[in-house]
């Protein structure tokens, strides 16, 4: 059944920088103020008005929430890439990581960077759009379009804030599957995701098992662990912290919590990076100096880069939102949803490939694994790559041959069966 919205279109740019942005010596800015007010008000300006596709979901038909709570009339914004066949059996859905959005393979509107997968996603490319209908949606509580914290309150015409409802991954997912109905779209040819990304695959997996012909969750877990959750609440902390948060109330004013949401990004980002991919780019070098400064300046390049991240990061994204996408991280556990995680996925048809990289340690290959076991116990069709990698986490987002072979040949075989020319 298709449920009826409002599609509007605001224009045709738009791709984020990645959620684990390729390593590199932080750049010297010109005029860093004037940049961080033009980014900040380029990102506002796409809260309301988004450079994609927009489906609006009217008051009357609101979403329920897995908290009991409704939240309605809700808008997901959405790129499309490539063209939907005629019965529409060619549909792709990829599911963005924590900070990126819908814009996966076209120019950013708000950084006029490329797309967050680039590597992957485009004419001839392993998810060739030549071939296959790409659909990317900015997540149900991020800040590109979706509602989210920093949207407004119809109930009292201000943004959202922390009044804003908390949400989960499997909310993400109920509002991707409203968009997918809207498209008059019965089935996905696959869904594919990393990271969190992959955390959505799966519950797309266990909640639409007849929606979903093949699924690649990458460099991901079917639970957040406890480690995991440490990490979020270190950076949450910081946010909250920055007395510019203002209790999330800081939406007008002239202040923004830049300082703690830079902190939670750099803390964040060290998770996605491995030991050796960290000592083999920065070591101990000095950034623009011959010796120590006896300060607290930025001695050494890791200390630059990881500023470079925290304040670059803080032009795009909202802190509000980063509270409650990192909150529903924290909640997602399919094994506690579904009593046993094998029960998530009895008597599914899908097709599973699963992929993991040797230096994750965020997500390790033991995480991925369980997902794997859990697949064989109710004898589903799945298979399982480790990819020898010292790039960390952040290699699902990267150049990786071996990667990039795996996504294409998984694809392809799925394509040729399914009979996509």
């Amino acid at each position: 059944m298709i449920r009826p919205g409002y599609l509007f279109w605001s224009g045709n740019r738009a791709g984020p920088e990645p959620e684990n942005a390729r390593m590199s010596a932080a750049e010297p800015q010109i005029d860093p103020k004037a940049r961080q007010e033009s980014v900040a008000d380029a990102a506002l300006r796409q809260v309301s008005e988004p450079d994609s596709q927009v489906v609006v979901f009217p008051e009357d038909q609101p979403l329920r929430l897995d908290s009991g709570r409704d939240i309605g009339p809700f808008t997901i914004a959405y790129r499309t890439y490539g063209t939907l066949n005629s019965d529409k059996s060619n549909a792709i859905l990829i599911c963005h990581a924590l900070t990126g959005d819908q814009h996966v393979a076209n120019t950013h509107p708000v950084t006029g960077k490329g797309g967050w997968w680039e590597t992957l996603v485009g004419p001839g490319k392993p998810i060739d759009t030549d071939r296959f209908f790409v659909i990317c949606s900015n997540i149900l509580g991020g800040c590109m379009g979706s509602t989210g914290p920093a949207s407004k309150n119809p109930a009292t015409g201000r943004p959202y804030g922390v009044e804003f409802p908390v949400i989960t991954i499997g909310d993400m997912v109920n509002a991707q599957a409203r968009m997918i109905d809207h498209l008059g779209i019965g089935q996905l040819f696959s869904v594919i995701g990393g990271s969190m990304g992959g955390m959505q695959v799966l519950q797309w997996c266990a909640r639409y098992k007849d929606r979903v012909l093949t699924a690649m969750p990458i460099a991901t877990a079917p639970w957040h662990t406890a480690q995991n959750i440490a990490f979020h609440e270190v950076g949450r902390q910081a946010v909250m912290a920055d007395p510019d948060w203002q209790g999330g109330a800081y939406y007008g004013t002239q202040a923004r919590p830049s300082r703690g949401l830079a902190v939670a990004r750099m803390a964040a980002h060290i998770t996605y990076l491995s030991e050796k991919a960290l000592q083999d780019k920065f070591g101990r070098g000095l950034q623009n100096r011959d010796q120590h400064s006896f300060s607290f300046d930025a001695d050494f390049k890791i200390e630059s880069y990881l500023r470079h991240q925290g304040s670059t990061f803080v032009d795009r994204f909202d802190a509000n939102s980063y509270l409650y996408i990192t909150r529903a991280m924290d909640y997602f556990d399919l094994e506690a949803e579904y009593g046993r995680l094998a029960n998530a996925f009895t008597g599914t048809r899908t097709q599973f490939c699963v992929v993991s990289f040797t230096s994750d340690w965020l997500y390790p290959t033991r995480d991925n694994k369980e997902i794997v076991k859990a697949l064989n116990g109710v004898a589903a069709n799945v298979s399982f790559v480790e990819i020898e990698s010292d790039k960390g986490h952040d290699a699902f987002l990267l150049r990786e041959d071996v990667f990039s072979a795996t996504v294409n040949g998984f694809l392809n075989a799925a394509a040729k069966k399914r009979g996509i020319a």
